[in-house]
């Protein structure tokens, strides 16, 4: 585990407070690795907010030591799994460390990533997904709304609008206009379901004929069943094609075409500014960036 590398990372998503906590990373790894009798592996590709290191459970079960500053998120996640549990398309939780930040699943085999996948066969297999994780009920207690997973996550990548590689081909316009179809979006809402609420094809692994597709990293929230795919569909900018994608998925999933095409019009400034972000390729912006307008 390269620590500079996971405390450059990790600063630029959390802010310089989280710094102590990388500082500490090593120390606490070794001392969870004890209290729960782990064997360490090597580390997994890395998320957006979290480290994940692959070791075994004492009984020899592969597992993922998966560790966040982000704490309370790490354990609501742990309850989010538990609420999708009963769906077969989630890993086990085997261990929480709230104060830690920290907890131990299940690792998903092969676990090969969604967008590693023959691309022919995925449409049928998000359809199984997406039944499987919306036919679990609510919870009884409270949980968050997709009004609010969207609203804070247009504040959160809105501030990076003032970066030059992005502020050159994305306005304010253009993201307020995002704004305003989400809002009609929600406000037009029929049918609501527990939706997974970062379903993207990183967050989606094979695991294996007996499983199929499994969900990881959870933000559970109810709303709109056409948000649980529209991260796949936008995926398609640069290959297939958006609109051709959300076609296939929208007659694979039964789900409502026009509000899946709406919802990745939304996406796709997201979609975007991680591409202008990180040098993305150039057809790919540039069709991100025509769905905008």
């Amino acid at each position: 585990m390269d620590t500079d590398s996971v405390t450059t990372r990790l600063v630029r998503r959390f802010g310089p407070q989280v710094a102590g906590w990388c500082s500490d990373l090593p120390e606490t790894v070794v001392r969870l690795t004890s209290r729960w009798g782990l064997s360490l592996g090597d580390s997994l590709p890395d998320g957006g907010s979290s480290v994940a290191l692959r070791c075994q459970w004492p009984d020899g079960t592969p597992a993922v030591l998966k560790l966040s500053p982000d704490r309370a998120l790490l354990g609501e996640q742990a309850g989010m799994l538990a609420w999708f549990a009963a769906s077969g398309r989630v890993p086990s939780v085997l261990a929480v460390d709230e104060e830690a930040g920290a907890m131990v699943l299940e690792e998903i085999v092969p676990g090969t990533p969604a967008e590693d996948l023959p691309a022919a066969s995925l449409p049928g297999q998000w359809s199984a997904l997406l039944a499987a994780l919306h036919g679990v009920p609510p919870p009884l207690q409270p949980t968050r709304v997709l009004r609010e997973r969207c609203e804070e996550a247009f504040a959160r990548v809105g501030r990076r609008l003032s970066e030059p590689a992005i502020s050159a081909r994305i306005d304010v316009t253009a993201w307020d206009r995002a704004i305003q179809r989400c809002e009609w979006l929600l406000d037009t809402e029929v049918t609501t379901v527990l939706l997974h609420g970062d379903l993207h094809l990183g967050n989606v692994l094979d695991g294996g004929a007996e499983r199929g597709l499994m969900a990881i990293d959870p933000k559970a929230c109810v709303g709109d069943p056409c948000f649980d795919a529209v991260d796949y569909v936008v995926a398609g900018a640069g290959s297939e094609g958006v609109e051709t994608r959300c076609a296939r998925v929208a007659a694979a999933c039964g789900l409502d075409g026009d509000r899946l095409h709406a919802w990745s019009q939304v996406i796709a400034p997201f979609a975007a500014v991680a591409h202008l972000g990180s040098g993305g390729e150039e057809p790919v912006i540039d069709e991100l960036l025509a769905m905008i307008r």
